[in-house]
This record gives structure tokens, C-alpha cells and sequence, in this order.
């Protein structure tokens, strides 16, 4: 018998913005989370509702290209995973953006690549749904990769 491999978290990244897409994708998964990208908040409905994986978290920008918003969609995901942990970025102050749903968190742009890790960790931290990224993680002392 195997020992069973603990599961990875998995963020589901919805961002129209590629350049900032890639920069989450990649400081997520440097810290062995899943990272799955979409630019669209219709785009990330659809992979909720096929419900072959299990999101841990979502982080999506408010403005998004299509019918839905970011905040459409975090009270479209709050009303079907109420404990499923949401975080929004906007480039706006968060006295400019309209209501949230409840305990979403908020991140404005531009923002520090730790801003990411940390905002990810107090998110799964204050939530029941999935495992928390281990803190030891996300609080190492950042090294540019090597590309």
C-alpha cells in the first residue's frame, strides 16, 4: 500500500489581463498550488458547474470582457459555494467598487507578488473549504526564478 498523497489546492484565476494571469499562475504553483486560468467570468461559471475539480479558491478581476463582472460572479459563486474563499483585484481603491458579497476579499492593483501569497493565505485560512497553503510557504523569502 502507497501512502496516500496529501491534495494540492487549486485556484481557479480569472483575468482578462494575460501578463497579470501568467504572474498569479506562476506564483501559485511555485508554492505547489494548482493554478487553472480563464479571462472570463462566464468562462470560470462553466468550470464550477462541470464540477470535475475541486476549486479551493477563486481569484478573479472585476473587470472582465463579457456579460458578467468580477462581482457578478463572486455573488453568482457565494450563492452556490457560500464557503468557497473569493478574493477580487481591481485597480480601483475599494471605496470606488460597488458591494461585495459578504466575506470576499479585495486586493487592489498594482500589487506585490507576496500581496498574492499572503492574500491567498488569509483567504483559505479564514475559510472551511479545501486545505490551507502551508504558511511556511508563502512566507519564505521570495527568489527571482531563473528563466
Amino acid at each position: 500500500m502507497g501512502s496516500a498523497q496529501p491534495k494540492r489546492q487549486t485556484v481557479l484565476i480569472v483575468e482578462d489581463d494575460a501578463e497579470v494571469r501568467g504572474l498569479m499562475v506562476t506564483l501559485l504553483e511555485d508554492e505547489q498550488v494548482e493554478a487553472i486560468e480563464c479571462e472570463s467570468a462566464e468562462a470560470a461559471l462553466a468550470i464550477m458547474l462541470m464540477g470535475d475539480r475541486h476549486i479551493t479558491m477563486l481569484m478573479a478581476d472585476i473587470r472582465l470582457p463579457g456579460v458578467m463582472d468580477g462581482i457578478d460572479l463572486a455573488w453568482e459563486i457565494k450563492l452556490r459555494w457560500p464557503l468557497l474563499p473569493v478574493v477580487l483585484t481591481s485597480g480601483l481603491p475599494r471605496e470606488y467598487v460597488r458591494p461585495l458579497p459578504p466575506g470576499i476579499a479585495y486586493m487592489v492593483k498594482p500589487f506585490q507578488p507576496l500581496d498574492v501569497l499572503v492574500t491567498a493565505e488569509r483567504a483559505l485560512a479564514s475559510s472551511h473549504w479545501g486545505e490551507r497553503i502551508p504558511t511556511s510557504l508563502v512566507y519564505q523569502q521570495r527568489q527571482p526564478r531563473a528563466r
